[in-house]
């Protein structure tokens, strides 16, 4: 009765005759029915069930409903219904399209998180996108001499860019111009020192900002508790003896007490009041990512962190502070970069003994929305390749996924033509595929958020010490989800139009009978071989990628320093300046040093100023003694304050003259040592050892007393730059304290118990700092290298992975199109050799080209890495020719399978086949 219906219906709204509706398709329609009652339906649903899966009735209420309100939703619904039931008959495709999608979308998000949190996330202040931050280009030698501390980055012109200016430049400029409005300035104290609070009893290292008395004006900011930093606590030096702390401070600290208000606390010994609490999220101007504990006065620098030379506040040749303002409405920013050019100008050289020939370094204005944010900026020119890297994963993953649905869609050709013989539209084919591949891609985007997730602190841990704070903080967000929603939508079109497209090109005919025997080679499945190539390709190029970074890691780890690395203990100690005023610091440093050289399994003990290959380095001028200071010449090197057995402990040999020994005491005449390249650029042709120089202390005279080996200081990357040394107990100021490096005869970190146990029987209140060893140091150097071999190498991982899955798929899709033309084959004599080389051979041409194509993409777009790599050019031969020969042995590995299961076929099974 229902077909009868049925046919009735055709004829009404298609306008073909009933007995169009020939045998197959009844044949089809039955079996349906059939299915459904087995599973339980009744007579009726059955019936309807099946005719709404073979398209016919969802016609006709399109046509006859199409009027009413929202008619459109139920046909969706059905689609998505349908959708469903698919992929619950094929778990294991619907398994295998999700896992190639999952982490391809995961790395996506994971990598835009961290894109976000350090490119994007704002200062949690007023209007963050009106703030301009003061800075100046360095390098031009006939600049004004002076001592700039901070953090800095070179910009991609490559120039070195500096955030820092001296206290007294900054009052001038702040009386006298006003296109920023209220100029406010603030330095991050772990900058220049190291600041210790004791609270109740309880001491630790905290992190803080000095800040001018304007600046929570000028950032908008309100205390939630108590009042802010004001611009009478910033009038006198030393006379602001109070802070702000940050809210997680309070919170982890006070438990939210309302009674923290008044409370007083020791900084590095001395009290400070608290007057109020920072709001939630507010992290300080110097970075968005990392939190700072408390903010004091500007002028407190003199008190709690002391130098002997005076009062920074006071020293206008120390150039330390940063400087912030407001865009004013009605100034173009042009025009307030060249006012507040000439105001510095005039400030340096009313606050400075300046040559006229001299020059104020230029001014610009950087965006201060984000604050200086040094970590960011040391990926902002990564970023863009991990962002394409993992757009190359997803868009892999999304071949992969469209080649099992295009093999899918093939299996399908009977049902795609049943539907449309029974009246489905095209358009609904069209809607029902890619209803089915939005819902694939939306599962893919759910897993991959999950991964996302999960994964978003991995490189930021990568790019992190374990002895430090990860520098950069990611967090999830709306703009994350939304991110993640966009391209599993996009994934989902991207790989189901393909797909869908081939159904509509299914005739009703050559469906139905497509299932006939055949023994003719038809040239089917090209696009799925396509893909494959394609496939391949993209998986060459990130394979050349892998292995560039992972050959610039490994010769990285292989450069010698020019020290020992292995067995070396680091750790810091900063004496509070109150307690252990000069010379009381330097002797406590010694006795630490020679205690704890003198502890059973230690070799050897000294200290630095800066840690070797520490990312760090101090310089200053040399000046060879009768020789005139030349502005237009570079008469720099770098240098380091050491103890007497720092080349010993180093195991930095001496190639001229002696090393720092006892008769180098705090009285006898200053001393130092330098290195080959500084001997050869200054002494070219002469003994150095019995000569004198001058640094920028006219007073200072040191004597040369010995020449050393070269040795790596700040970067690994870096040749070893010209340095001399000098002994700390010679020196008259030691701010920031010293970092002990201690050569042990076992693993260095066991003696970690024991070296405290001496620390506090000097001083229990002295906390050490950093521990970590010489090699966890490099590391750390090797940081941004390591990230990108790790993430490179999982990205390549993965690509081999789809590329096989992807091969082997084509392959097997082949193999069973064929059946009947290889039992045919096989009949006639074909040996079992010779059907695996033809399975093999189609395999490893596809191979072949996409290898190819990868290849050229790879010459073609890694020479732009040339500046990360190290040691080898982006056309290394022997990086491109491993990752070709190991992407081919994978695909013929992944056709092997299909080329196996073909050689097995039995004739009279292939011929009886269908």
């Amino acid at each position: 009765m229902m077909i009868e219906l049925w046919t009735r219906l055709r004829y009404l709204f298609t306008r073909r005759k009933p007995e169009e509706l020939d045998d197959e398709l009844r044949f089809h329609l039955e079996q349906a029915v059939e299915a459904r009652l087995a599973a339980g339906m009744s007579a009726e649903e059955a019936r309807r069930q099946a005719m709404i899966e073979f398209g016919g009735v969802e016609r006709t209420r399109e046509q006859c409903y199409e009027q009413r309100p929202g008619w459109w939703m139920g046909t969706v619904l059905q689609d998505v219904r349908y959708g469903l039931r698919m992929m619950a008959r094929s778990p294991g495709f619907t398994a295998i399209a999700v896992a190639s999608l999952a982490p391809g979308i995961g790395a996506n998000t994971a990598i835009f998180t961290l894109a976000k949190s350090a490119l994007m996330d704002a200062l949690s202040v007023a209007h963050p996108n009106e703030l301009r931050l003061l800075a100046l280009v360095q390098g031009d030698p006939s600049e004004v001499p002076h001592d700039s501390w901070g953090n800095f980055y070179n910009d991609p012109q490559g120039r070195t860019i500096i955030a820092s200016f001296s206290y007294r430049a900054y009052e001038q400029m702040r009386s006298r111009d006003h296109s920023l409005g209220d100029l406010f300035a603030f330095v991050d104290i772990d900058q220049f020192g190291h600041l210790s609070a004791t609270i109740d009893g309880h001491a630790e290292v905290v992190t803080g900002e000095l800040v001018s008395g304007n600046y929570f004006d000028g950032l908008g900011v309100r205390t939630v508790l108590g009042r802010p930093i004001e611009p009478a606590d910033d009038g006198v030096p030393g006379a602001g003896a109070v802070a702000v702390i940050s809210e997680s401070f309070w919170e982890r600290r006070f438990n939210r007490s309302p009674a923290v208000i008044g409370k007083t606390m020791d900084l590095n010994s001395t009290p400070i009041t608290i007057v109020g609490v920072a709001p939630r999220g507010f992290t300080g101007a110097t970075s968005v990512q990392t939190p700072q504990d408390m903010f004091l006065p500007l002028s407190m620098q003199p008190v709690i962190l002391p130098r002997e030379k005076g009062s920074l506040l006071s020293n206008p040749n120390i150039w330390w502070i940063q400087v912030m303002g407001r865009r004013q409405a009605g100034v173009p920013e042009g025009q307030a970069r060249a006012s507040l050019a000439v105001t510095l100008d005039q400030a340096v050289r009313a606050t400075m003994t300046v040559d006229k020939d001299r020059t104020v370094p230029p001014l610009l204005l950087l965006p201060g929305n984000r604050g200086w944010s040094y970590p960011a900026r040391e990926l902002e020119r990564p970023m863009p390749l991990l962002l394409a890297l993992a757009g190359l994963v997803l868009l892999l993953a999304c071949a992969n996924v469209a080649n099992l649905l295009l093999a899918r869609s093939s299996s399908r050709q009977r049902e795609i033509s049943t539907r449309l013989a029974l009246g489905a539209g095209k358009k609904r084919i069209v809607r029902q595929m890619l209803t089915e591949s939005l819902m694939l891609s939306s599962l893919g985007g759910a897993a991959g958020l999950l991964l996302g997730y999960l994964g978003r602190n991995l490189l930021p841990h990568l790019l992190s010490s374990n002895w430090e704070a990860t520098a950069v903080s990611t967090r999830f967000d709306w703009r994350v989800f939304l991110f993640t929603l966009t391209i599993a939508l996009l994934t989902g079109l991207g790989f189901g139009i393909g797909p869908a497209w081939q159904a509509t090109r299914s005739t009703v005919n050559n469906g139905l009978k497509d299932s006939g025997i055949t023994v003719t080679h038809r040239r089917k499945g090209l696009a799925g071989k396509a893909l494959v190539i394609f496939q391949v390709s993209l998986c060459m190029l990130l394979l050349v990628g892998a292995g560039l970074f992972v050959r610039t890691l490994v010769n990285l780890n292989a450069v010698d320093p020019g020290f020992t690395k292995t067995g070396l203990l680091l750790f810091g100690i900063d004496p509070p300046a109150l307690r252990y005023p000069s010379p009381k610091n330097i002797e406590a440093l010694r006795l630490l040093e020679e205690r704890i050289g003198a502890l059973p399994g230690v070799e050897s003990s000294t200290v630095s100023k800066e840690t070797l290959l520490g990312q760090s380095i101090s310089n200053s001028d040399f000046i060879p003694e009768g020789q005139p200071r030349n502005s237009g010449s570079e008469q720099q090197a770098l240098y380091n304050r050491v103890g007497q057995s720092f080349f010993q402990t180093m195991r930095i040999p001496i190639l001229n003259g002696r090393s720092f020994d006892f008769r180098d005491t705090t009285t006898s005449p200053h001393v130092a040592i330098i290195n080959r390249t500084l001997a050869q650029r200054d002494f070219a042709g002469r003994n150095p050892v019995g000569l004198t120089f001058r640094t920028e202390d006219p007073e200072d005279r040191y004597q040369i007393i010995g020449v050393c080996a070269d040795a790596k200081y700040g970067w690994i990357r870096d040749e070893p730059p010209a340095t001399f040394y000098l002994l700390y107990t010679q020196q008259k100021d030691l701010h920031r304290g010293m970092t002990f490096e201690v050569r042990t005869k076992g693993d260095p970190r066991s003696f970690i118990g024991a070296m405290r146990g001496t620390v506090d029987s000097v001083d229990k209140d002295l906390p050490m700092i950093d521990i970590r060893t010489q090699e966890e140091q490099i590391d750390s150097d090797l940081a941004p290298e390591r990230s990108f071999a790790a993430v490179t190498s999982g990205f390549g991982i993965l690509a081999l992975v789809l590329a096989s899955i992807g091969v082997y798929g084509v392959m097997a899709s082949a193999v069973a199109r064929r059946v009947n033309e290889i039992g045919v084959r096989m009949a006639l004599g074909a040996q079992t050799n010779q059907v695996l080389w033809m399975v093999l051979r189609e395999a490893s041409w596809m191979a072949v080209i996409g290898i190819g194509a990868g290849l050229g993409a790879a010459l073609l777009l890694t020479r732009f890495l040339g500046s990360m790599l190290f040691g080898l050019k982006p056309s290394d031969p022997l990086t491109l020719a491993s990752a070709g020969l190991m992407l081919f042995t994978i695909a013929m590995l992944a056709g092997w399978i299909p080329a196996r299961r073909a050689a097995s076929i039995q004739p009279v099974q292939a011929l009886r086949h269908e």
